[in-house]
């Protein structure tokens, strides 16, 4: 069917958003080392995310070290933070209740209401597409800010990780899945299979009878 077939893609599509998701919440790639200016050092590079900060050596040795102090963070990793655990638990819940109210699954047998968890998925699907998107955002608006500050050190600059793009490609894909799992439940909920019926108000007349 073909409902069954847009409800499988936004599945895949919402799974791929939340590995996505996943990863740039867990790898520290938000932010590295650039090698620009005076800044020729190539000897070891660093490499910063939400949790850790981490040092490779050109030999291939990484070391890293977690954040020591929350309240000393800056605001966009502590926003950071939140709204990717917060987007990796909504499209997890989300996808969840999709399996429930999709259309090739047996979890729900109403099919009146499978629409309307369909379309409840389809709102958590953007929400967490938008809230990934929030952080990613605002972290590459101070890598590039920083970047082109030229009261900012050379050594201090940095460029953007690949945590970002994955980010940016995870938002992308949430949206996507939300989006088209949202047009698609409104259309449903919105036809009618059946015909119309119309009722009028006026009483019944009596049939009319013919005399010879």
């Amino acid at each position: 069917m073909g409902s069954a077939a847009v409800q499988m893609v936004c599945v895949t599509l919402g799974v791929l958003g939340m590995i996505g998701v996943i990863v740039a919440c867990a790898v520290p790639l938000w932010k590295v080392t650039s090698f620009t200016g005076n800044n020729i050092v190539t000897a070891q590079s660093s490499q910063e995310g939400l949790w850790t900060s981490c040092v490779v050596q050109s030999t291939g040795q990484q070391q890293c070290k977690n954040y020591e102090s929350l309240l000393e963070l800056p605001s966009e990793l502590q926003a950071g933070r939140a709204l990717t655990i917060i987007s990796c638990m909504l499209s997890c819940l989300s996808l969840l209740v999709l399996f429930c109210g999709a259309d090739f699954t047996t979890c729900v047998e109403n099919e009146d209401v499978k629409p309307k968890i369909s379309l409840v998925a389809a709102v958590g699907l953007l929400l967490a597409g938008l809230l990934v998107l929030i952080p990613v955002s605002w972290t590459a608006h101070i890598v590039v800010q920083n970047f082109n500050n030229p009261l900012v050190p050379a050594n201090l600059k940095r460029e953007l990780g690949a945590c970002i793009y994955v980010g940016w490609g995870a938002g992308v894909l949430l949206l996507l899945a939300g989006g088209l799992l949202c047009c698609f439940s409104r259309l449903k909920s919105g036809g009618s299979g059946g015909t119309a019926k119309y009722y009028s108000n006026s009483a019944p007349t009596a049939p009319s009878k013919n005399y010879v």
